[in-house]
């Protein structure tokens, strides 16, 4: 346990003689990183650097709804190229063409949307072509 500041000794001081008496016994040697650069050191200050460490640890990203919604459009696109039935494929272009829809009457705030409804129909015809190439989903 540490022990408490003496009166009318300088904080520092007192603060400095407790890391190099710690170090002295060698406390610091276990902890991990140790003799490592710190990472990031040469990076400009931001007060929530601790909160996009912990964001990029736990896998966690959030985007401003524009783009979080082209992102799901994105993902909803490569899901039905993946999909298992035509049903499947209409399935998951009509939840994201709601959700679109839904954008495009009320605009999100940030960046405009940029986006418009799939056509479930050339969607299902380019995952019907990608069944028939050599290679698709039923070759083997």
């Amino acid at each position: 346990m540490t022990e408490r500041k003496p009166p009318g000794v300088s904080f520092e001081s007192f603060v400095d003689k407790q890391i190099r008496e710690a170090s002295e016994r060698g406390e610091f040697r276990d902890l991990p990183g140790f003799g490592k650069p710190l990472p990031d050191a040469d990076a400009p200050y931001d007060e929530l650097w601790w909160v996009k460490g912990k964001m990029h640890r736990e896998g966690l990203a959030v985007l401003p709804p524009s783009p979080a919604l082209r992102k799901e459009a994105e993902d909803a696109l490569e899901a039905a190229s993946r999909a298992p039935s035509e049903a499947a494929v209409r399935r998951i272009v009509g939840e994201i063409n709601d959700r679109i829809a839904a954008a495009l009457l009320r605009p999100p705030p940030g960046p405009p949307l940029g986006l418009r409804p799939y056509d479930a129909d050339a969607v299902v015809a380019e995952w019907r072509r990608g069944r028939d190439e050599p290679g698709g989903d039923d070759a083997g």
